[in-house]
């Protein structure tokens, strides 16, 4: 049953790549970030920060101010919507610190290492950004 469920997810997942209106496939942004990793290879002692999208399919965040402390992390994404979302953390300096992976109507969690300072959040698909989904990560 749990295969089904997967293959249904993947499938589900392909049509909405395909079907998402535009006509060339840099629509999307395609992530390939090193830092993901699968719940068996977090850390069990770090501290989880949780970003999710707004709920109502707002191009949003939940929170656009989150807080967390120095040292290993889980962040823990959460996308109810049907279009697909990531969350971005970079330092003030640009240099990307954590990305999860391209998600709808999924939670994913990732492990990352956040030192003290500011960083900001947010979603780098085409024009969401630009519309609102960013915020700050105050780490201290």
């Amino acid at each position: 049953m749990k295969k089904l469920a997967g293959l249904a997810a993947v499938a589900l997942a392909s049509f909405a790549l395909t079907s998402c209106g535009g006509s060339s496939s840099s629509a999307y942004v395609t992530t390939e970030s090193t830092n993901w990793t699968t719940e068996s290879r977090l850390k069990p002692d770090a501290e989880k920060i949780h970003f999710e999208a707004d709920p109502g399919g707002e191009l949003a965040y939940t929170e656009n101010e989150i807080t967390a402390h120095p040292g290993d992390v889980t962040i823990e994404f959460t996308n109810p919507q049907s279009t697909q979302h990531i969350v971005k953390i970079d330092k003030e300096d640009g240099e990307t610190v954590a990305e999860t992976p391209l998600i709808s109507h999924e939670t994913v969690e990732q492990s990352a290492e956040l030192e003290p300072g500011t960083y900001v959040f947010y979603c780098p698909q085409p024009g969401h950004r630009a519309a609102g989904m960013e915020g700050t990560l105050t780490v201290k």
